[in-house]
Parts: C-alpha cells; structure tokens; sequence
C-alpha cells in the first residue's frame, strides 16, 4: 500500500471526481491524472492537490500515457460522453478508437496491473480492452452493473424506509437498456423480498424501470453522472489494493455462466489483490436465466 500507484486515464467529470474521492479515501500513495488535454488535467490535479495536508495520500499529480505503465491499477474514463438521447451502444465506434489509442500510447503495462473500464459502453469496451491489452481476463474489468446496483439498493430503501446498506441484491446484464434485478436473490435485512408485503409486483416494474432510467434523467438535468460512479470505482479500488475478497456486480469474461459465454456482462464477482478472483455462483431463476441470455445475444456480434 505504501508503494500503490494508481493511474486515472481521463480527466474528465469521472475521471477527476474519481481522483478526488480517491485521494479522500486515501487508497494510494500516487495518484496520477492523464488526459490528451493537458491544461484541464493541470487544472484538476492543481485542485486536488490543493488538499493534500489534509489526507494522506502522498501525491497527486498529472502525467503522460507511458507513466501508466507501471501503475498497479489503471481506471480508464476516457471516451465520448453520452448525450441526451443516446443509448450507450450508440458510442461503440468512436470509443473503442479512443480504446485502442490509449493503450497504444501506454506501451507495454506490467504483469500484475489491474485494468478497470469505465468508459461507455463498458462491456464492449471491456472485451476490447482484453484483446488490446494482453493482460489475463481477470486482470481486466469494467464497472459493469456497480453502480446500478447501488441506485437499486438506494431506491429500494427509500421505498421500505430503511438504510440502504440493509438492501442485497443485485442488477445485472448489460450495463443499458436490457439490464434487470435478480428479484429472486433480494433480501432486506435477511428478509426475502417475497416475503416483504409493502413490495408489489407493480412496485418491482416500477422500481427496476425507475434504475434503468437514472442515468438517462441525470443526464438530461445536468449533461452527465460522475458522483456516484466515483464512489463506486473507489469502492473497487480499494477491494483490489486491500484485497478484500469483496462481491460486487463488475463487468467480466463470462464462460459458462447460466449457459452464457464470450462476452462481458455485469455479474457478481469475487474481487481481491489479482483482480477477478471468481465469478460468485449467484442462482437465477428461469426468468432471470433468460434476461441475462437475452443481455448477451446483444453483444454476440462484438464479440467476434
């Protein structure tokens, strides 16, 4: 931890807030800002570091591509935002060109390094960054379902009134329109969903159409999401650099999950010092089965 580094590609509204919390939460000793625009990367950084007496994290500073190389973990923001209007699929060409720049002006990264895919759409994006990068397919990831989840668990507990860390479960699929909510698996408070009264089947159309849309209605108020998805690559951060062994919904390799294989999709993962330790063998039921299917078939053509 003392010698941790972590390299922010993207200095964006994610990539910046997420130096930021990540320089709250103290998570590494260098935090490094790299960005083709080089006057607003000095900008963030100088702001940033304006509050480093008070943390301890040791640095933060802007940098080139090829200093990726050596960082422990690599968070990858950059990439055309989404407009009003636009679904995330919409972005596939511009940004797996911007993808295929970035690593290329890396170079060669080191054996241990974590990659974690931020930039939409994450799952395509994910599968490419595998194939560029050279690096095992657990050290390479994306963000996946995280935040959705964490937007279920929130509405879902404003809706019972009660804390949402006492909310488990999970979305997950793609990261965009054919995502869902493994109803199945949700308990609040150990109490199976099924057997809380106050939740109606309207409730759970409601609920999971209100999750699907956030990001859409965020982005039509203010032109983009970066709060919440910086607290949630902070959360990722630290379960790899304290290996932590902590479950979360990122986006991954699926092979052989609920008879789906060859793309990346948002499931429960296993995450620790090596990235991707294991894919959690969350049961689904036949409905839910078929949604994740139908998620994948999607992808089937980006992943050839």
């Amino acid at each position: 931890m003392q010698q941790s580094k972590i390299a922010i590609i993207g200095a964006g509204a994610v990539g910046a807030t997420t130096a930021y919390v990540a320089t709250l939460k103290n998570l590494a000793a260098e935090i490094l800002l790299i960005d083709v625009n080089e006057t607003k990367e000095e900008g963030e950084v100088m702001d940033i570091a304006d509050g480093l007496s008070l943390v301890e994290t040791g640095c933060v500073k802007g940098a080139d591509f090829k200093d990726a190389r050596d960082a422990d973990i690599i968070v990858i923001t950059a990439g055309a935002p989404q407009k009003p209007g636009e679904t995330r699929l919409d972005l596939v060409k511009k940004n797996t060109e911007i993808q295929k720049s970035i690593f290329k002006q890396i170079g060669k990264l080191k054996s241990t390094a974590i990659v974690i895919m931020v930039a939409n759409p994450v799952d395509v994006l994910t599968l490419a960054a595998q194939k560029i990068s050279g690096l095992p397919r657990q050290q390479v990831f994306g963000s996946g379902t995280t935040l959705d989840t964490m937007r279920f668990k929130a509405t879902l507990a404003k809706k019972l009134e009660v804390s949402p860390q006492s909310v488990h479960g999970y979305v997950l699929g793609e990261h965009g329109d054919s995502e869902f909510v493994a109803w199945s698996t949700v308990t609040v408070g150990g109490v199976p969903i099924d057997k809380i009264k106050e939740i109606t089947a309207k409730d759970k159309q409601e609920i999971e159409k209100k999750v699907k849309k956030e990001a859409y209605e965020i982005i039509n108020r203010k032109g983009a999401t970066f709060y919440g998805i910086a607290l949630v690559l902070s959360d990722i951060i630290e379960a790899i650099l304290y290996n932590q062994h902590k479950i979360m919904p990122v986006s991954s390799l699926l092979l052989e999950c609920h008879d789906v294989s060859g793309v990346c999709l948002g499931m429960p993962a296993v995450l620790g010092r090596g990235g991707v330790e294991k894919i959690w063998p969350l049961p689904l039921n036949a409905t839910e089965k078929k949604r994740l299917q139908n998620s994948a078939k999607i992808f089937e053509q980006f992943s050839k």
